[in-house]
């Protein structure tokens, strides 16, 4: 598992001064993981959490029920090991709390009790717990079973991050990292529906390098892909965190503004456009490239679209007004576009 330094600070300001350690064993690849030991028993967390040191693992410690809750978000810990028998809330109800809260990653927690019963042990897996040890512990058993939790902790985790990593793969454009034309789409529906339930307005920018074949015949496509990289970069700074920037098709890029109306559009689409002109963009040649955009501008409600898609056609309008009246400028969608 990999973990920032802030990570390892945190660990060591929640856990007690780690006794001595001895060289990892094989396979012994989690042993900087951190534990949390839940147990109403002093004696039995020091020994715990004594030899869970010794074999090199971070331990946080907590002796009640609600105690063990708030240090599981407090300390983000890899693994639970919990005692049943607990005087204010019982370990089966604060598994069942844990399990329950979506905002938590997920995190085995292996039950450690004095009654092993069928029942017991059905009671605690249906209560969320991933493992079952009873007392007196054996403690070659515990660590095997604590090394096995982690593995399943490790998997998870990474399982998790490549679904992360399909998700952004299926919503980005390769080349930008700018969303691409479908999730552009799926973003304005949202904001549009948002804007019309609360009135708050929202603003469609189509932008449109001009003459951008002209890059790639002569400089080539590699040239043509720094380009766009670079006015990615120059949407993004001039961008709010809130705004959503599209690559929305070859050269043409899109950028969804909420609460914004027609005239912070168009100041918008204007600090873009004379950022863009006054770029020199790096293509590898002996002279930087000089570049110019066009923008089209659309707003709900002002401009009374019924639906995204009308939006989005209202933009394109603009867009294609800009650039039949001469380039390198913005341009406000009115109703008269529609019959030009």
């Amino acid at each position: 598992m990999k973990e920032s330094t802030s990570d390892t600070v945190r660990k060591r300001r929640h856990a007690p001064a780690r006794a001595p350690q001895p060289s990892p064993r094989p396979g012994e690849s989690d042993s900087t993981a951190l534990i949390l030991v839940v147990d109403d028993n002093p004696d039995n967390l020091e020994i715990i959490s004594t030899r869970l040191r010794f074999r090199g693992y971070d331990v946080a410690m907590a002796e009640r029920g609600e105690e063990a809750i708030a240090k599981v978000q407090e300390v983000d810990p890899d693994l639970i090991l919990l005692d049943i028998m607990m005087p204010d809330m019982d370990g089966y109800e604060v598994a069942r709390r844990i399990r329950a809260r979506n905002d938590l990653a997920y995190i085995p927690i292996i039950v450690v009790t004095a009654r092993d019963s069928t029942e017991d042990k059905v009671t605690g897996l249906d209560a969320g717990a991933d493992d079952y040890l009873t007392k007196p512990i054996n403690f070659p058993e515990l660590e095997a079973r604590v090394r096995s939790m982690l593995r399943i902790k490790r998997l998870q985790d990474q399982l998790e991050e490549k679904n992360r990593e399909l998700e952004q793969l299926s919503i980005r454009d390769g080349l930008t990292g700018l969303f691409n034309h479908r999730h552009m789409h799926e973003l304005l529906a949202d904001e549009y529906e948002r804007s019309r339930r609360t009135t708050e307005p929202v603003s469609v920018v189509m932008f449109d390098l001009d003459r951008f074949k002209e890059v790639n015949d002569t400089y080539g496509h590699q040239a043509g892909d720094r380009v766009l990289e670079e006015l990615a970069e120059i949407l993004r700074e001039s961008a709010r965190e809130i705004d959503k920037l599209g690559r929305y098709g070859g050269e043409e890029f899109m950028v969804i503004l909420p609460d914004t109306d027609r005239e912070a559009g168009i100041t918008f689409a204007e600090r873009v456009r004379d950022m863009v002109e006054k770029q020199r963009f790096d293509i590898q040649a002996r002279e930087p490239l000089r570049m110019t955009v066009s923008a089209g501008v659309s707003s709900y409600p002002d401009d009374k679209a019924d639906s995204p898609r009308r939006l989005v056609h209202y933009a394109d309008l603009a867009l294609y007004s800009a650039k039949k009246t001469g380039r390198n400028r913005v341009v406000s969608y009115t109703p008269d576009l529609a019959d030009s």
